[in-house]
């Protein structure tokens, strides 16, 4: 612990890693501030309450926004416009030969990319402001014409997601870490102090319908310490999956150049058990957001059957949890199938005079590595499901849905921390510094 200290305080005293550190914590706090800026024309309680009624999912959009949206906030839609317009991009990456030409054109083609995922962004943005609004519109109160309202809604709704991917953008330029996913861990730790409150009031709850007071105190303690143990464990839990790593040991011949020999040694190759970290979660949230508004939006009044079915399978159901099992399992082949790429690996192997032992170089080196890192993709598409799903389905069988901190939360967390703390360990290896875990 106190050398992981000496090296934050030898990574602070780096005038250019000092400078992007306090950069990145100053868009974080310009991202908490503005928060906290209420939408105009808008109840806060009344739209706190209608969109409570979308159930689990319109807690994890809470979640993922910061809290913006409970509060009707200007960051209500947080930045899950942009992830999924990075979804839409990146599937249709697969199939537009453009795009997929632009993907590999280096520096200028992953900055065109940028563009239009940023556009694509912002016309999503203003479409769920739009669709909010409607969702909404009971909410909206002011003296001006209720268009006029609405048009002034959705501005607010769209204009705070713009800032919010342009303040993640400005981290990915100058600061340390993956912007999107630091706003969204930023979001999550100013909850932390709510979650605590809440699991408090449980516990209140339960010393309540205690007579003995006494015992009641004791049960009460108890509920509060055994989810604070639970959540430490899951924790530990994450850290460990998401830091494990399967290794392809890698043998190089010897090869002469010039009078020196080289070669001869034994490398691996490491490949990551929670490869995709944290992104299948956010995506899949995202994904499941659109039908529960087009539901509210269009067939808010209505009772017909099919209306009711979606309308009541999206909040919280049973089916909703099985589609969302589902789904991360699906986003996290497909964000491994888009992020490693094993053809390269192996050419860069056969490149360098390597092999793996037993198997040829080539395309079935290439076939071994793809098989080792699906095999792995299944653990990590169960190791999500199980932290994501298994706390939350027991916080509700509890009575606690409102303490998010023991599921996604703590996954989103430790994802961005680990990621946070690995960018900020190459810079320090760069620099001839110890890293973290010396």
């Amino acid at each position: 612990m106190k050398g992981m200290f000496d090296s934050l305080i030898s990574a602070f005293r780096l005038p250019e890693l000092r400078k992007k550190i306090l950069y990145t914590l100053l868009i974080l706090c310009l991202y908490t501030i503005g928060g906290l800026i209420p939408v105009p024309g808008l109840d806060r309680a009344a739209f706190t309450t209608l969109v409570q009624q979308w159930g689990t999912l319109g807690g994890l959009l809470d979640i993922v926004s910061g809290g913006g949206l409970y509060a009707a906030t200007m960051f209500a839609l947080g930045i899950t416009p942009y992830i999924n317009a990075s979804i839409i991009i990146q599937l249709l990456t697969v199939v537009v030969p453009q795009l997929e030409t632009l993907a590999k054109e280096g520096q200028a083609g992953r900055k065109k990319m940028t563009r239009i995922t940023r556009c694509t962004a912002m016309g999503l943005a203003l479409i769920q402001s739009a669709l909010l609004c409607r969702t909404t519109k009971s909410a909206m109160i002011g003296t001006i014409p209720g268009w006029l309202n609405a048009i002034l809604i959705i501005v607010s709704f769209t204009a705070g997601t713009c800032f919010v991917v342009w303040l993640g953008e400005r981290i990915n330029e100058k600061g340390i870490g993956n912007g999107v996913s630091l706003i969204i861990f930023s979001g999550i730790v100013t909850r932390i102090p709510q979650m605590i409150r809440t699991l408090y009031a449980k516990a209140e709850e339960v010393d309540g319908l205690i007579h003995n007071a006494v015992l009641g105190k004791i049960a009460g303690i108890a509920l509060f310490l055994i989810a604070s143990c639970i959540t430490i464990a899951i924790i530990v839990f994450v850290l460990y999956v998401q830091n494990a790593e399967r290794r392809i040991q890698v043998q190089y011949s010897k090869k002469t150049v010039g009078r020196k020999l080289y070669g001869g040694q034994t490398s691996y190759i490491p490949i990551k058990v929670n490869q995709s970290g944290v992104m299948p979660v956010i995506f899949a949230m995202s994904v499941l957001a659109l039908p529960t508004m087009i539901v509210q939006v269009f067939f808010g009044s209505s009772t017909g059957a099919v209306a009711t079915f979606f309308r009541e399978s999206f909040t919280g159901s049973a089916i909703y949890y099985i589609v969302y099992f589902f789904f991360i399992i699906l986003f996290t082949f497909f964000y491994s199938i888009i992020q490693f790429n094993p053809i390269e690996i192996s050419q860069n192997i056969q490149k360098n005079g390597g092999f793996i032992h037993g198997i040829r170089p080539g395309k079935p080196t290439t076939e071994y590595i793809y098989k080792t890192a699906m095999r792995l993709n299944w653990a990590d598409a169960l190791f999500l499901c199980l932290v994501c799903l298994v706390p939350t389905i027991a916080g509700i069988l509890a009575n606690l849905e409102g303490v998010w901190f023991a599921g996604t939360s703590v996954l989103i967390l430790t994802g961005v921390a680990n990621d946070f703390v690995t960018q900020l360990e190459s810079q320090l290896v760069t620099r001839n510094y110890k890293g973290f875990l010396d």
